[in-house]
């Protein structure tokens, strides 16, 4: 028969347990789906909540790659292929670049789905910060649909690491040639694609097609592995440094992929102190390897996703594969959006205290304004800041003083089709 009143005590904790499960999916829905104002009939605003059944599942992927770095397919495909995944939340996070969100931001709109601007940023860890030493480690920034606060400084950083990879692999090929694999430099060019900065991923790819290796696999199990005998450093930044500047540019740092660590404890602990926010330890295999216990122990986000490029064949995750926990995605989104609105600030405050064309590109980088409808031209640049802001914050989001003060900023400037300002006469 059994003990009634422990039969009580479970369904009660059952019951509770379901509420809160409720309270947590309901967060992430009205971050997801958020409803746009009455008013807003432009290209920013997402589709109303109504659209989507209450039973939906909401997938997050956090970790995905496109051809403007090592991936397979563009932006767009890469978009188009996580929709038929049900995926509703993507994070295109390219290595060293972010080049290709305004394309994927474009086309998942078409979807319903939103997009985090994200990058997966190469650095190196060294305790002792010595130039040269240290092991590779690879960083993901994920920001807010406005993207990164203080761009520029971001940017700086992003091209020094893509004009090094240039450097890196020439390197490589270098080394290749020296163990008798005399591969050209033009058709691991090629392989990358114009502005393309080649990855280890484009010189396999060369190996492969002229006959060096099988696959991909055998061509970074036998030369390109970390500290392999093709394998070369570039110039990445150390990572406490990476971290950083994620966090002063209104990021969520996460540590990608730390199983790929020789030694993750001494790197989760350093990042830790230098502002480090989460870690994947999800992975579409289901294995964690004590990960989590490092997370817990070092209090950070436990996050992960798929690491998709497009390869194609039985070895790749699929796109959404990865089966986060809804504690971790609502974790993610209750540390991130109180982070991602301050970034919102502090590009606004940019432009309201200068109203140039240049910083108005700031605010419409992954969005450009020829976008922008429901609105009579030339309108004035509080309008335009409600209709970024539409896109970017849910409806508590931007309300407030701060954005009510930005609004007054904005009152009087004048924005014409070309983007230029000046300030409103009235009669």
């Amino acid at each position: 028969m059994g003990d009634p009143k422990k039969k009580k005590r479970r369904a009660k904790s059952k019951k509770k347990a379901a509420g809160e499960q409720s309270l947590l999916s309901r967060y992430i829905r009205d971050w997801v789906f958020r409803d746009p104002p009455p008013t807003a009939t432009d290209d920013f605003a997402p589709p109303p909540v109504a659209a989507h059944r209450a039973a939906d599942r909401v997938v997050f992927e956090l970790h995905s790659h496109s051809k403007y770095s090592d991936g397979f397919l563009s932006p767009s495909a890469l978009v188009e292929r996580a929709h038929r995944n049900g995926v509703k939340v993507l994070a295109l996070t390219d290595h060293d670049t972010m080049a290709g969100i305004p394309e994927a931001m474009e086309t998942a709109h078409k979807f319903g789905m939103r997009i985090i601007p994200g990058v997966e940023i190469s650095s190196v860890f060294s305790p002792r910060e010595e130039p040269g030493t240290g092991e590779p480690v690879h960083i993901l920034a994920y920001y807010g649909s406005c993207g990164p606060a203080k761009y520029e400084e971001l940017d700086e950083l992003l091209s020094s690491i893509r004009n090094g990879r240039y450097v890196r692999a020439k390197n490589m090929l270098l080394k290749l040639n020296k163990l008798k694999i005399p591969l050209k430099w033009d058709h691991v060019a090629k392989i990358a694609g114009n502005g393309v900065a080649p990855g280890r991923l484009h010189v396999a790819r060369a190996m492969v097609e002229a006959g060096y290796v099988e696959n991909l696999r055998q061509a970074f199990n036998r030369y390109l592995y970390d500290g392999g005998p093709a394998y070369a450093m570039g110039s990445e930044p150390f990572a406490e440094t990476v971290v950083q500047l994620i966090c002063r540019t209104g990021g969520v740092a996460a540590l990608a992929h730390p199983w790929a660590l020789k030694n993750p404890i001494p790197v989760i602990r350093g990042l830790k102190s230098a502002g480090l926010h989460a870690i994947e330890i999800y992975r579409s295999d289901g294995k964690v390897a004590g990960f989590s216990e490092l997370a817990e122990t070092y209090t950070l986000l436990k996050l992960g996703g798929s690491d998709y490029h497009g390869r194609g064949g039985h070895d790749e995750s699929g796109l959404g594969s990865v089966d986060l926990p809804l504690i971790s995605v609502y974790g993610f989104l209750k540390m991130a959006r109180p982070i991602w609105c301050n970034a919102v600030k502090d590009i606004l405050l940019s432009y309201a205290d200068e109203p140039s064309a240049a910083n108005l590109e700031k605010i419409t980088r992954f969005r450009k304004l020829n976008n922008l409808k429901g609105y009579s031209t030339p309108s004035c640049g509080k309008d335009v800041i409600d209709q970024c802001l539409s896109s970017w914050l849910t409806n508590d989001e931007k309300e407030g003083d701060e954005f009510e003060a930005i609004r007054m900023k904005l009152a009087h400037i004048d924005i014409s089709n070309e983007g230029s300002q000046k300030p409103i006469v009235k009669g």
